[in-house]
């Protein structure tokens, strides 16, 4: 992943060179904060089909919409809009890696013992899946609760307040079936954004696999959690 979740994965690969690991990294040749590092990891880059400029416009378009104060109808079809079209740099961006014969051999060849990975999207899952190695997950939260899917972790609508819903974590009634009609809407969107990957997974590794099944394959979840900002969470016992 780019922006913020790479920035937030730098401070772990220092450490991790610190500690003696050989580590490469994997990007697009479009980005927009990957750049090579000759003391910490060795870049390799593939080609795909779109402009820093185009790139750099989704990234400011989306987070831009985060800070909108909107109805809820308003915001979802704005937030429909923008997810498809940045869900389509990413997806065309795996799309290129999983099908670049040069690289994928590469992979294969160097034998990795781990593949380290933010899942907000799962293409570094899939890649871990072809490669037959452990993943560990570095993240803030998957959106529509999939990483609560994937870990088996309870989050019931009428008690956990869905992300950007500002419900307290005690809700009245209203809020409530506020929180609901917001998590049923979240179906819809992630349905758009994230099927994609579940066809070109099953096509990729030749078989059928659905995306909660290929996110639940990760060997560790590293959870950046901030319990002044998050609700607390239920775990799987």
């Amino acid at each position: 992943m780019d922006g913020s979740h790479w920035l937030s994965m730098q401070p772990v690969l220092n450490q991790l060179k610190q500690n003696g690991h050989e580590l490469v990294i994997v990007a697009p040749e479009i980005n927009v904060h990957i750049k090579a590092s000759n003391d910490i990891y060795t870049l390799k880059t593939y080609p795909v089909p779109f402009t820093k400029q185009e790139l750099d416009e989704h990234f400011q378009d989306f987070t831009n919409g985060l800070f909108e104060d909107l109805s809820f109808t308003v915001m979802f079809v704005r937030t429909y809009q923008r997810l498809i079209r940045t869900s389509a740099i990413f997806m065309s961006s795996c799309v290129h890696l999983l099908h670049n014969k040069e690289l994928m051999t590469y992979m294969e060849q160097s034998k990795f013992d781990a593949l380290f990975t933010d899942p907000m999207t799962p293409c570094g899952q899939i890649v871990a899946e072809y490669l037959d190695i452990p993943s560990v997950f570095f993240l803030r939260g998957i959106p529509c609760g999939l990483d609560s899917a994937a870990t088996q972790c309870p989050s019931p609508p009428s008690y956990v307040p869905r992300i950007f819903s500002k419900n307290p974590d005690h809700m009245t009634f209203v809020q409530r079936v506020k929180n609901m009609l917001l998590y049923l809407s979240e179906f819809f969107l992630c349905s758009a954004v994230y099927s994609p990957y579940s066809s070109l997974a099953s096509e990729f590794l030749q078989r059928d696999v659905t995306l909660t099944e290929l996110l639940s394959k990760a060997s560790v979840w590293l959870m950046k959690m901030d319990f002044v900002g998050d609700y607390p969470q239920t775990t799987d016992a």
